[in-house]
This record gives structure tokens, C-alpha cells and sequence, in this order.
């Protein structure tokens, strides 16, 4: 199985007001998030890729005129705008534009992120 990664970044706040007042997430606060878009394939395709990394370019167009500079809740219509959830919106949001796609990663932080991997 090949597989190619590419990164992306987007600054961006949110609030998980569901969450108990105390609870240092329910508070407005942002992230410096990075997206990790893998693919994988099995065999190569005739230019020798898994996909050239420029069709990705729309995923960067994307990132920068929906999300990167605002607030994530607004942008979705709900407070569950955790990591769990864009690393499954940038998995279907990629799925559907490049069948390779084969998991999403986001980092909130450089120690931590979440997975979606069907």
C-alpha cells in the first residue's frame, strides 16, 4: 500500500459551552490547528503517484475561505466542534473530492490530536 500525506494549518476559535463552566474548554479560546489528509492507494497511477499533491489545492482554498480566522461554532451551527469532529468533516469533505483519502488528523496542539480512520 502506498501512502502520501499532506499538511495543512488554520488558526481558529471555538467554544464547547456543553461543557461544565469550569471546564477550561467551555471558555472561548483558539487553536493553531494542523490538518494531517492522508492517502493511499494500492498501486501507483501512470504519473507514478497515489494523487500529485497540487489536486489537493482545493482543500487549502477551502481551509482558508471557510474556517482559518474564525469561530468554529458559528461556521458549523453547534458547540461540538471538537477535533474529533473536523477529523471526521475534513475525512468526508476530503472523501467525497479524492476517494484515495484514508484518514484525517487534526492537532489542537503539538501533543495532542485526533484520528479519523474508518
Amino acid at each position: 500500500m502506498y501512502r502520501i500525506t499532506k499538511e495543512f494549518h488554520l488558526s481558529a476559535s471555538h467554544q464547547l459551552d456543553h461543557l461544565p463552566a469550569d471546564h477550561q474548554c467551555a471558555r472561548l479560546h483558539g487553536h493553531n490547528y494542523v490538518v494531517v489528509v492522508e492517502l493511499a492507494a494500492e498501486s501507483l497511477n501512470d504519473d507514478g503517484f497515489v494523487r500529485d499533491y497540487h489536486d489537493l489545492s482545493p482543500l487549502k482554498r477551502y481551509i482558508d475561505e471557510t474556517l482559518d480566522h474564525r469561530h468554529l461554532n458559528d461556521v458549523f451551527g453547534h458547540s461540538k466542534v471538537t477535533s474529533e469532529f473536523l477529523a471526521k468533516h475534513f475525512y468526508d469533505w476530503c472523501k467525497q473530492r479524492f476517494p484515495e483519502t484514508s484518514s484525517v488528523r487534526i492537532s489542537e496542539t503539538p501533543k495532542t490530536w485526533a484520528e479519523y480512520r474508518p
